[in-house]
């Protein structure tokens, strides 16, 4: 079953903040990561990532430097900072509270008769 897109909007900033809470990774890589770390029902576009990496770098949250790969390619890689971490754990608590409340009106954790 596809994921509305909408319902991703507001977490994709989430997402990425924890990606990147592990390790550092170029873009193309968060993609794929993202894509196998939930089953396929993240296929986020290249024309949706590099915007918010953009806006994330703007507000502190990441910091990007140019590595050199094996194939004499330059990649972008993207680290998270101190601050970033610190809107990861707010957010992580926001979606808590939220998928609680959702659940709550949909009536439960198992809703699968609704």
């Amino acid at each position: 079953m596809a994921i509305d897109k909408s319902l991703l909007t507001g977490s994709t900033s989430m997402l990425i903040l924890k990606l990147l809470d592990g390790t550092d990774m170029y873009g193309y890589q968060m993609i794929e990561e993202l894509r196998k770390k939930s089953n396929n029902a993240f296929d986020l576009k290249a024309g949706t990532l590099y915007p918010l990496l953009h806006t994330l770098e703007q507000k502190n949250m990441l910091t990007s430097y140019e590595e050199v790969a094996d194939n004499a390619r330059v990649r972008k890689y993207y680290s998270i900072t101190k601050h970033g971490r610190q809107q990861l754990k707010e957010k992580k608590e926001e979606w808590k509270v939220y998928t609680a409340a959702v659940n709550d009106v949909l009536g439960g954790a198992s809703f699968a008769t609704a």
